[in-house]
């Protein structure tokens, strides 16, 4: 029980003693002297909650305390108010119970998920290393999958993959940041020779993996290009068919980031790399090859197509295509791509629209306001563009009487009289119905 104005002790049970080790007469003494055992970094948060309780009438607070053997032990504190015939608040009553075991198991659960994570992440990274053996023979893929694999593993601020050019000459095949500020990382020479730099060359001579915890110590290190301003810095050799192949390598400019752990899991890591980095180099060899088979057999079938396209002649071709067109009782109509001028529609078109031969030709679709949205045609157009051709759109179009039509709109580009045209098709709706004249429904066939 605690006097609310001068936080003074007014009465303790003997358990005060076996929670914080101190005899019952150091409170007779000093009745505030129970403030002492708070621990340094908790004490000005439990003292401001304990001047808020004389307000709120509520306490409820975790904290540590510090024993006169050093030990440091957990307390729950909860109390409540006891008020005088006024309604204000003079003692605060309540119980102070050790909850050491409870916190240390948290602590335990908490380093155990940490583990946990830890290992997933480990997991992960080894999975999408081994994904890049398999599912993808990009070399862009491979590096950039091992790099991003690689931060997550070791945190760090720059990782690279250096890769050989020659026995002892290295070129940047690719490196990634984790920068969390605006700063600009100085900027990276894209070549070195390891004969010029012994860091380098004893990875590369001795195939062994190199931590250096503290760059600062070795009297060399400022000469090394592109990575001066490291202070720690590990190296792993790539190696796959007893050759190496490059190197991993990873800096940071805080000295001591790296530890033996981070060299194993970037040794592991370097195992399935140095594959998946051999395997690409086989892909880019063959995708090079087959490309180029490729392209000739691209060049044959375009001039065998050109042969049997000037063999068949057009003549015929067009004759058939102006009997169908003609003849169709579907409404057809020939368009140029930039300007969308007439240059040719059937009988059918006629019906359906109410506008004659000679009424459109030379015309544009603007011209006439055809489309009830125009800018629905650039749509059209870009589609044409992307996939060739349009099919079984539904749009609005109008009728030489402004009356809006709904239609069933197909298309596709073809070149006519050296021109980009569009060969479009317009039909009705199934089951749709729409104003028509008289002649026009008289002449219109059944659909």
């Amino acid at each position: 029980m605690l006097d609310a104005d001068t936080k003074q002790i007014i009465y303790v049970n003997r358990a005060f003693e076996s929670v914080t080790g101190r005899s019952l007469d150091t409170l007779c003494e000093n009745p505030t002297s129970y403030q002492e055992l708070f621990h340094p970094e908790d004490r000005i948060r439990v003292l401001t909650r304990l001047e808020e309780a004389v307000q709120t009438g509520q306490l409820d607070e975790e904290f540590r305390i510090i024993r006169p053997d050093h030990a440091t032990r957990w307390v729950w504190v909860h109390g409540f108010p006891v008020r005088d015939s006024t309604g204000v608040v003079h003692r605060l009553v309540g119980t102070a119970q050790d909850i050491t075991a409870r916190k240390l198991a948290e602590e335990q659960i908490a380093r155990n998920l940490a583990m946990a994570e830890s290992a997933s992440a480990e997991a992960d990274a080894f999975r999408k290393a081994t994904l890049a053996l398999t599912q993808n023979l990009s070399m862009d893929y491979v590096l950039d999958t091992l790099l991003q694999s690689l931060l997550k593993l070791i945190p760090c601020e720059s990782a690279r993959v250096l890769l050989l050019e020659t026995d002892a000459r290295l070129f940047l095949a690719r490196e990634v940041h984790r920068n969390e500020s605006n700063r600009r990382p100085p900027k990276c020479t894209a070549t070195w020779a390891a004969t010029d730099n012994h860091f380098l060359m004893q990875v590369l001579a001795s195939r062994n993996s190199l931590l250096i915890r503290n760059t600062s110590e070795e009297k060399d290190w400022a000469e090394f290009r592109g990575n001066s301003h490291f202070r720690s810095w590990l190296c792993v050799p790539l190696t796959a068919s007893q050759s190496v192949l490059g190197l991993l390598s990873l800096g940071d400019t805080q000295a001591q980031t790296f530890t033996p752990e981070h060299l194993r899991l970037a040794k592991s890591l370097a195992i399935p790399a140095a594959v998946a980095i051999q395997n690409a180099r086989l892909y880019e060899r063959a995708e090079i090859y087959g490309a180029e088979l490729e392209h000739r057999l691209e060049d044959l079938q375009h001039i065998q197509q050109a042969l049997r396209e000037a063999q068949e002649g057009r003549t015929l071709s067009e004759q058939k295509f102006a009997k169908v067109f003609r003849s169709s009782p579907v409404a057809f109509s020939i368009t140029t791509v930039d300007e969308g001028r007439f240059v040719d529609l059937n009988e059918a078109f006629e019906r359906r629209y109410g506008y004659s031969r000679e009424e459109l030709l030379d015309r544009t679709v603007f011209d006439i306001g055809i489309w009830d949205d125009p800018s629905e045609r650039l749509r059209m157009l870009n589609e044409i563009h992307e996939h060739g051709c349009v099919r079984n759109r539904i749009t609005r179009f109008k009728r030489s009487t402004g009356e809006p039509i709904q239609t069933i709109y197909s298309a596709e580009c073809i070149e006519l009289d050296g021109r980009q045209c569009l060969l479009a098709v317009s039909e009705g709706l199934p089951d749709h119905t729409y104003t028509q004249t008289p002649a026009a429904h008289e002449a219109a066939p059944a659909r």
